[in-house]
């Protein structure tokens, strides 16, 4: 058996003792013994396997199989420009604190820097944007390197998974693969290997692996998201809570378990759980500046990071309020949240671990989710015609149709801000985001993994230009495992969420299609046909409504033409609903 072949059986059979399930590959030569490996392993039934042409949109499929599962998902591709189109995904990987493994193949140190096709310097290539980065020795003694093949599996996985430091640590990690010829494994070696046992006749230990499957090296079971040492973070009874961004559902569910230990009301993003001291619309709330004047809180607790809208940064730029953060600990954040520059102290996420009996609601939370009750029923009752057609109406008519169980999966940009305009999100459905860098890349392909996660219904809503960005997403070959999803595609030809920005101002109106809406007339359902993936245009909103609420029997996409030029107006209408409902109030 040739030594690349081994490198490459060693390493996989390692990561796969270590809890890896999913792998995303990619076509390529160098690559090969990694390819071979992992569907050896396939066939054994110790991982499932997932071929992509498209790197960038492989390296989003196995962000969106390790999003929600916070299990490891690896992605192999060959050296080159393969490597380099991971990076988008690696960055929302980095500052999501998604778990990913890069297994990039490359060429022996011999054939850099000579002009050897396809050889970069892949070393180093992403730079502090991954956990670890290791470049692993170039298979040619197999009994002496195995050891330390195998200490790298787990290496990587402790630093992707974060159990050292914490799941807010959890990120990207990178291992350079040097592989020389020959590439493939012989006949013989193909035909009889065990994936659980890569040289069952080899004299090295560290070849074949600990007996019984264990891992070379075990790793601790991962820490609670409050786990550590730190002050808890005291009572205030006029603290208001704002939970941003954050990496996994068990942060979030922390930070909303404090909220309510302390009585105090909380303006959340759209994210997984909720609590009846989440304010309905509590965002648009913040835009009240004349009543959030007289019902100032003493104190904003920021947990996680603010990426939506202007409202929260609004507010703690106030110098009459004190503002204090919790971080995550995850390296993309650089330490914690601060983009005002004005926390005045800062807590660890143990700081939130709770004990002991908890209280009522605070009368400022009374105060302020009585406002909010009060917007949501004006805002119910100012809403437009049930059956329209427009981003906040699909949003609600997608949201209520949703099977119980079901995961939404939200693109960035206009959606998550139409979704954020319902009162509340349901308990029973998960809502998920990529919004680490909160970009339109690989939404398709994220949805797709995270759909390919789950056994529960999943449903991805994005605009049009979110869609086309990733159509390679759609790009499914024939013998691969396809999950059951709807992709709902709100088309309002371009980016519909300028017109919201000062770029909509009327003065400024005359360049802003062609410089930021940027139209661009594709006609969705036949791109869809391209691709094989069923497509249809709902019309109204029953029609919206029945088609979500039908489970999806593989990926299905359904469009819906919304009026993007209105969205302006719409958002100017709902904030002075908002104004009015609370005006005279001091």
């Amino acid at each position: 058996m040739n030594p690349s072949t081994v490198g490459a059986r060693v390493l996989l059979d390692e990561l796969v003792r270590l809890g890896l399930r999913e792998v995303v590959l990619c076509p390529g030569s160098r690559s090969a013994p990694l390819a071979y490996a992992a569907h050896e392993l396939e066939a054994a039934g110790r991982l499932r396997l997932h071929v992509r042409v498209d790197e960038r949109s492989a390296a989003f499929v196995a962000l969106g199989l390790a999003k929600t599962s916070r299990t490891p998902a690896a992605v192999i591709t060959t050296s080159g420009t393969a490597v380099a189109n991971l990076h988008p995904a690696v960055l929302e990987a980095h500052h999501g604190a998604v778990p990913l493994l890069l297994l990039t193949a490359d060429r022996p140190p011999e054939l850099r820097g000579v002009g050897a096709n396809q050889a970069t310097d892949q070393p180093g290539m992403y730079g502090e944007h991954v956990r670890l980065a290791l470049e692993l020795e170039t298979p040619s003694d197999p009994e002496r390197q195995a050891a330390a093949w195998r200490t790298a599996a787990a290496r990587a996985v402790a630093a992707a998974t974060g159990v050292l430091g914490g799941p807010g640590c959890a990120g990207p990690v990178h291992l350079d693969l040097p592989y020389r010829d020959p590439l493939a494994p012989s006949a013989t070696s193909s035909a009889t290997a065990s994936p659980a046992d890569p040289a069952a006749d080899a004299a090295s230990p560290a070849i074949a692996g600990r007996p019984d499957g264990a891992p070379w090296t075990m790793l601790p079971q991962p820490l609670p998201v409050t786990a550590g040492h730190a002050v808890p973070l005291a009572h205030d009874s006029d603290s208001l809570v704002v939970i941003g961004e954050l990496p996994t559902a068990g942060h979030r569910a922390a930070a909303l378990e404090w909220a309510a230990h302390h009585g105090a009301p909380v303006v959340a993003e759209p994210g997984p759980g909720t609590s009846p001291l989440v304010l309905p619309h509590g965002d648009l709330l913040l835009t009240a500046t004349d009543w959030v004047d007289a019902h100032l809180p003493a104190r904003v607790v920021l947990v996680g990071r603010p990426t939506l809208g202007r409202s929260v940064p609004a507010l703690t730029r106030r110098a009459d309020l004190r503002v204090e953060v919790v971080t995550t600990g995850e390296p993309g954040a650089s330490g914690w949240a601060d983009a005002t520059h004005t926390a005045a102290a800062v807590r660890p996420f143990a700081a939130l671990a709770v004990a002991g009996a908890g209280r009522e609601a605070t009368p400022f939370a009374r105060t302020w989710l009585d406002a909010g009750a009060r917007v949501a029923a004006a805002l119910a009752a100012h809403a437009a015609e049930p059956d329209a057609l427009d981003g906040p109406g699909v949003a609600r008519a997608i949201h209520d149709a949703l099977p119980q169980g079901a995961a939404l999966f939200l693109g960035s940009s206009s959606v998550a801000r139409d979704v954020g305009q319902l009162p509340r999100v349901r308990e029973d459905v998960e809502v998920v985001t990529s919004r680490g860098l909160a970009g339109i890349d690989g939404c398709v392909s994220t949805a797709v993994g995270l759909a390919l996660s789950r056994t529960a219904p999943t449903v991805a809503v994005m605009g049009d230009l979110t869609f086309l960005h990733d159509a390679n997403g759609l790009l499914i070959g024939p013998e691969e495992p396809r999950p059951d999803l709807t992709i709902v595609v709100v088309d309002d030809d371009g980016g519909s969420i300028f017109g919201t920005l000062e770029y909509g101002a009327d003065e400024l109106a005359g360049p802003m299609r062609r410089l930021f809406t940027t139209p661009t007339g594709t006609d969705i359902e036949v791109l869809c046909a391209a691709h094989g993936v069923p497509a249809t245009t709902a019309t109204s909103v029953d029609e919206l409504v029945d088609l979500v609420r039908r489970p999806s029997a593989g990926i299905r996409v359904v469009r819906v033409a919304v009026d993007g030029a209105a969205r302006r107006a719409s958002a100017a209408r709902v904030r002075a609903v908002v104004r009015d409902v609370l005006a005279g109030e001091g």
